[in-house]
């Protein structure tokens, strides 16, 4: 009897011990269902991401494809451009060369009408001082003459007066001097001036300035 129940508490601890382990083991496989659906769902996630990557690097590259071909398509009319554009600048270099010759040519000719202008300048101003000298000694000359004449008038008043018996208060008339002077004739200023005679004491005067007979 004592061995039976023995027996029968041996199975019914083995078969606690079976549930346990049975317990235990549905647990480590409903961990591992679970575990194994995480990667499942992070493997159809990574596949969809990888798809979205491959789509959009597709149309990625469909749409650098379709501007490169955009890109080549305008390369020959960029060429065409830019040859236009090296003709152009060849045109305008030529023109450039030929403004600056005519500039360097034309300043050339300025600089030589300018020393043209200077020496006429100069010429001029050579010629006016000489003439500007010779009316002064022709000035001087002519007021030379007509002081001489002033002179003249002056010794033939006091000829007449003495002759005359004049005194200092009468005043002779050119017709009354004309004797005492020589060549009969009266004198005239050289200068176109007037002369007035005077009366015997007093100096004969000429109205052109500057000619004046000096103090006697």
């Amino acid at each position: 009897m004592k061995s039976q129940n023995l027996i029968a508490g041996i199975f019914l601890v083995l078969a606690i011990v079976a549930e346990l382990f049975l317990i235990s083991a549905n647990r480590q496989k409903s961990l591992a269902l679970a575990q194994l659906r995480d990667a499942q769902q992070q493997l159809a996630d990574a596949q969809s991401q990888l798809a979205q990557a491959t789509n959009s690097a597709s149309a990625d590259t469909a749409a650098e494809l379709a501007r490169l071909q955009a890109d080549n398509q305008d390369i020959p009319r960029l060429r065409n451009q830019i040859l236009q554009l090296q003709a152009e600048n060849s045109k305008l270099a030529r023109q450039l060369g030929v403004t600056r010759q005519t500039a360097q040519q034309q300043q050339q000719q300025l600089q030589e009408m300018e020393a043209e202008n200077e020496q006429a300048a100069a010429d001029q101003q050579a010629q006016a001082d000489q003439q500007s000298r010779v009316a002064e000694r022709l000035a001087a000359q002519q007021r030379n003459q007509c002081i001489a004449n002033l002179r003249l008038i002056y010794a033939a008043k006091q000829a007449w007066a003495l002759e005359k018996n004049k005194t200092d208060t009468d005043v002779p008339t050119e017709q009354d001097l004309l004797p005492y002077i020589k060549g009969g004739t009266f004198p005239v200023c050289p200068s176109g001036g007037a002369y007035t005679i005077g009366s015997v004491g007093q100096v004969p005067t000429c109205s052109v300035p500057g000619h004046v007979l000096p103090s006697q």
